[in-house]
């Protein structure tokens, strides 16, 4: 098959560079035989937790078999309206796009839209069964709802991390003819290679220069042609999606022939605005005149969102520190008997506003730790920055503390600082007073919210990250921050404390 573009007089003046005919081969079957093959498998799973959660609701249940219809007049098999529920749940499932290979593997619009299709279907059976005058469905709506949506999440959870493992290995992703800048490409590729799970493989690139057999400075990418030839690249490298990463050497008119050309179902064009590290509760896309209008909300670090998240501190902490109170009190008694010094540690941080406080800690370092710092500030180490100091076999760190930093266990009396509203659960990472000397003015910023006893940098490989990377995150936690990504943040952290990746 060969798709034909061609150009006009006018085409050719403002893209000199442009070919006039371009044959397209056919686009590599790979990506679109994986995401059909694993939404049957989707569509196989949702059947089977549905049509158990609600034989389970429907079996358990008090009422007859047989349901009073028109108050009384007639009657309906009990069978037949789980029937109906589990047809409308498996239509809503698929209509709310939730196997779509576009939200499959990362985000949380696979979860919202089985949420949302799990409530559309029992709330339109409720109504029908209202309408109808219906009788003795409560139990099953009641139970049925909560045990299918739990049953949909869970096993969407399970076929996510499979999901992921496999594209973690280069396996179901999407092969991408990144086209853009050099710096763009390398920046853009780098992105996608931190974030696997999204299933965006860059096998290619095409830039202003062009240059065949060649790489993009510092990657692995090779040059598979220049802007003017970029379906040619598309199937020399077998991509079946491209990626715009800077549009400046791209027109409006060359975009959009190229959305043109591409193969319908099989190949995809995505385009990065320029909007880096905004999240996207923060982004609206409104099309106007034809535009396709990006509006960018500016950050609020005030109102009802804040309040809440002192309130969910407050309880939170308050809970932990209850519940945690006898191995809080194991481990003081430990950091206290096996090295001389006190069981806690205080230091100063720089907070809210810039405003000092004093962060508690048990002790994992012996007491001198402060005065040994100036010595092996000058001794090479495989971990850590110009501004942090991290040494994975650090001398200074006790045989108890070298236990408590590997789980993390030496800030649970963070907690204290959370519940005198010092710190928050999550936030940036609290800096220290010659750390913040050496910070640039845009990251200052960090201080805008209180730091938290866990953050994106603590979830994303702590110690292991280099600055650059921990101000990125740090800085798009402070910019994009919600109550739900709060949530997900503490539930990785629970990850990352069992792992203890870059704990040291």
């Amino acid at each position: 098959m060969a798709i034909l573009v061609s150009t006009t007089d006018e085409d050719v003046r403002d893209e000199p560079r442009q070919a006039r005919a371009v044959a397209i081969p056919q686009a590599a079957s790979s990506a679109a035989g994986w995401s059909r093959s694993y939404a049957r498998a989707l569509v196989v799973s949702d059947f089977a937790v549905i049509a158990l959660a609600l034989a389970v609701a429907t079996i358990v249940g008090s009422q007859p078999y047989t349901l009073p219809l028109l108050h009384g007049g007639a009657a309906v098999s009990v069978w037949s309206v789980v029937g109906l529920i589990g047809v409308i749940l498996l239509a809503a499932l698929s209509m709310s796009g939730s196997r779509n290979a576009r939200v499959v593997g990362v985000g949380t619009e696979e979860y919202r839209a089985i949420l949302y299709s799990c409530f559309f279907s029992f709330a339109s059976v409720a109504l029908v069964a209202y309408l109808a005058s219906l009788a003795g469905l409560h139990f099953i709506l009641l139970v049925g709802l909560g045990s299918t949506a739990a049953g949909l999440l869970l096993t969407r959870w399970a076929s996510r991390r499979w999901l992921v493992a496999q594209r973690r290995e280069g396996r179901m992703s999407d092969r991408v003819l990144v086209v853009g800048s050099e710096a763009s490409v390398a920046q853009t590729a780098r992105d996608l290679q931190r974030t696997p799970a999204a299933g965006l493989r860059v096998v290619g690139a095409c830039t202003p220069s062009g240059r065949i057999a060649d790489y993009i400075p510092g990657t692995e990418i090779p040059v598979s042609g220049s802007v003017s030839n970029v379906i040619e690249a598309l199937g020399r490298v077998q991509a079946d999606t491209v990626l715009i990463s800077s549009a400046n050497e791209l027109s409006a008119r060359t975009v959009r022939e190229l959305s043109w050309a591409l193969e319908p179902g099989r190949q995809h064009l995505i385009v990065a605005p320029s909007l880096t590290d905004i999240g996207g509760p923060r982004l609206h896309t409104r099309p106007v005149a034809g535009l396709p209008l990006v509006h960018v909300e500016t950050p609020r670090y005030g109102g009802g969102k804040l309040y809440g998240k002192r309130a969910f501190d407050v309880v939170a902490s308050g809970l932990l520190i209850l519940l945690l109170a006898p191995i809080l009190a194991a481990i003081a008694l430990a950091v206290k008997l096996t090295s001389p010094g006190g069981a806690f540690f205080r230091q100063q941080r720089i907070g809210l506003g810039g405003e000092t406080f004093d962060m508690l800690k048990f002790r994992s370092m012996y007491t001198d730790a402060e005065e040994r710092l100036r010595e092996l500030a000058f001794e090479a180490r495989d971990r850590g920055n110009d501004v942090m100091f991290k040494m994975k076999d650090d001398p200074r760190v006790t045989r108890a503390g070298k236990f408590l930093r590997r789980f993390s266990l030496d800030e649970l009396p963070q907690l204290f600082n959370v519940f005198l509203g010092e710190m928050s659960l999550v936030g940036p990472r609290p800096p220290l007073e010659r750390e913040v000397q050496q910070y640039s003015q845009s990251v200052h910023r960090r201080f805008l919210v209180k730091p938290g006893i866990t953050g994106l940098w603590q979830v994303s490989g702590r110690s292991d990250l280099d600055w650059e990377e921990t101000v990125r995150l740090d800085l798009f936690y402070v910019e994009n921050w919600t109550m739900t990504g709060d949530l997900v943040i503490l539930l990785k952290t629970v990850r990352a404390v069992i792992k203890s990746e870059g704990a040291y």
